[in-house]
This record gives structure tokens, sequence and C-alpha cells, in this order.
């Protein structure tokens, strides 16, 4: 703990916790960096071996050409994303994690959580747009029904053909604008990864502690749990009797309870300070 002004405290983000989550956010940072790579090799690949001639109907090779590109596209994402994280976690062991003040509280949410967020946000986008492909498999089949021996079957098969292509256009459709709607939504996403949130200390404050998470609430606030696990056993402890001395002073109208849920914490604290 550190005081950077007159009643305004600021705790760092613990060395253990900062190391094990920085390699983490490193081993994923490098998955992304394979992924991006090896999609680039396929798709430079896969684009001298065949012909780049208009045609009424979609090549099997463009669409393994547009998957390999889109792929490349989002693992450049989520190496964006790791690295905002990585440097807001950097931020929260150099700087300050959690600044607790007179009127405010603000923290950085730095667990490993924030890595499967990223994890699943990109294995969302990627899902989109393979459901969107889906949709588009009878435009692939076309290349095949048009070649057929028998005119008769080949005019028979193109319009089946056609048909299952207006129906998966209403697959294909949708899931596309939820990539674009994802995209314009990854702009906020990134930029609010691992960045302060500032709560007031007044009565539309919620606070509470439960299994050593503290869970902040604020009207038109986002919702934060922070593990204090992460921080320093001193900084635990600090920070959970400087909470208390706050929560006194409001006349405990954050939580009636908030003054158990602290003494259970610090009963936590003490108990793994004695194991180490």
């Amino acid at each position: 703990m550190k005081e950077s002004a007159p009643n305004t405290y600021q705790f760092r983000l613990g060395r253990a916790a900062y190391i094990r989550t920085g390699l983490m956010a490193l081993l994923l940072l490098s998955s992304f960096l394979l992924c991006g790579l090896v999609a680039v090799l396929l798709g430079l690949r896969l684009f001298s071996t065949y012909a780049h001639t208009f045609t009424f109907y979609l090549k099997w090779q463009d669409v393994l050409l547009a998957l390999c590109c889109y792929i490349t596209f989002i693992s450049l994402g989520g190496c964006v994303f790791t690295i905002r994280f990585l440097h807001a976690l950097h931020t929260g062991y150099r700087k300050e994690m959690i600044v607790v003040s007179d009127s405010a509280l603000i923290v950085r949410d730095l667990s490993h959580e924030n890595l499967s967020s990223i994890f699943w946000y990109i294995s969302t986008a990627l899902t989109c747009f393979l459901t969107a492909l889906v949709g588009l498999i009878p435009e692939v089949l076309l290349a095949w029904t048009v070649h057929l021996p028998s005119p008769e079957l080949a005019v028979l098969a193109s319009g089946v053909t056609l048909v299952l292509g207006l129906a998966g256009l209403a697959l294909t459709v949708p899931f596309l604008s939820f990539i674009v709607v994802g995209i314009v939504g990854s702009i906020s996403f990134c930029r609010k990864m691992g960045s302060p949130q500032t709560y007031h200390l007044t009565t539309n404050a919620t606070l509470s502690i439960d299994r050593f998470v503290l869970t902040i609430i604020y009207p038109d606030t986002p919702e934060s749990m922070i593990n204090l696990n992460i921080l320093e056993l001193d900084d635990q402890r600090d920070l959970l009797n400087l909470l208390r001395e706050r929560w006194d002073g409001t006349q405990r109208l954050w939580n009636p309870r908030l003054g158990e849920e602290i003494e259970l914490a610090l009963m936590e604290a003490q108990r793994s300070a004695v194991l180490i």
C-alpha cells in the first residue's frame, strides 16, 4: 500500500499473480500469433493453386481463402486484445490496481478471467463466420451441378441448389451482420480491458465480499469483481481495514452486512498468512 496523496491509498497487483497471469497472457498471445502465421501461409499457398476468373458460382478455393484471411484477421485482433491486457497488467503491478480515497474507489479488473473473455470473444467471431460459410455451401455446389452430364439433371439440380442457396442466405446474412456488430463492439471491448473503473463512495454504491471476492456495484457503471487473492497479503489486510473505515464513515449505508464480511475476509487473510 502506498499513500499517493492525503487519504488516498494505492494498492498494486501482487507479484505472484502478476507473473502467473502474465505468463498465461503470453501463452495466449503466442497461440494467436501462431494461428495467424499458419493462416497466412496456407492462404498464400492456396492463392497460387487456382485461376482467379469470374464465375457465377462460388469456388471452394475462394471459401477456404476467405477463411484463411478471416482467421488471420481475428488472430491479429486477439493479439491486440492480449497486448492491451498485458499493458493494463503491467500498469496494475508497477503503479496501481486499486485506489481508495475519501470519496471514490478506483479499480482495475486484472484477473485471469479476462484471458478467457478474449478467447471466447475470438471463438465466437470464428463460429459466426463458419456458420455464415455453411449458408454459402449451395453456391459452392453449383460448380458441380452445372457440369452434370445430363442437361435435364443439370437444370434440375442447379434449380434445387439455387433454392437452397436462397435459404442459405437467410443463415449467412444475419451471421455476417453479427460479425460486423462484433467488430464495432471490439473497440469498446479492447478499451475497457483492464481499464480503471471509478465508483463514488455514496449511498448508491453497494460493496460486498463473498469468498474473498470484492464485488462493487454502482448505477450506470459496469460491475467489478476483484479477487483479493491477487494482492499481497499485507495489502489484503490494509485494504480490508481501509474499507471498514470508509464503511463506518458512511454510517454503514453501502451494505449493512459488509462489516461481518470484512471480518470473515480478514480471518481468511490471517489463515493464508499462517499457512505461508
